[in-house]
């Protein structure tokens, strides 16, 4: 009963991002794999509102499709820019308002 090895997969986002209300923005997810891109990749977006300590997924990629969730007030504002067979997962952010401020995470995982 050996021990498999540890398989990384780093990911990469901007630090800070900053937009004007009305304006969008991009919030660019990249990753790099010591693996090859599976199928069954998924990237997951998730936002933490400024002096909240909740965080709320906004969208998910997941078999080949992606899926914004119908919480919170991105749902009609998002946009999936990505793609996951160049080892991007970002999105864009339309019609900015103050109430997006925040940190915005991105999870990717990449099985098995």
């Amino acid at each position: 009963a050996g021990l498999s090895p540890v398989l990384a997969i780093h990911v990469y986002t901007q630090r800070e991002v900053y937009g004007t209300v009305g304006s969008h923005v991009t919030l660019s997810c990249s990753f790099w794999s010591s693996e090859w891109i599976s199928e069954d990749i998924s990237i997951t977006w998730h936002f933490q509102a400024e002096g909240s300590r909740d965080s709320i997924s906004i969208f998910h990629y997941a078999k080949g499709q992606p899926y914004i969730d119908d919480v919170g007030t991105f749902k009609e504002r998002m946009e999936w820019v990505g793609n996951p067979h160049r080892k991007d997962g970002s999105i864009v952010i339309h019609n900015l308002d103050y109430t997006d401020n925040g940190t915005f995470t991105c999870d990717v995982k990449n099985p098995p």
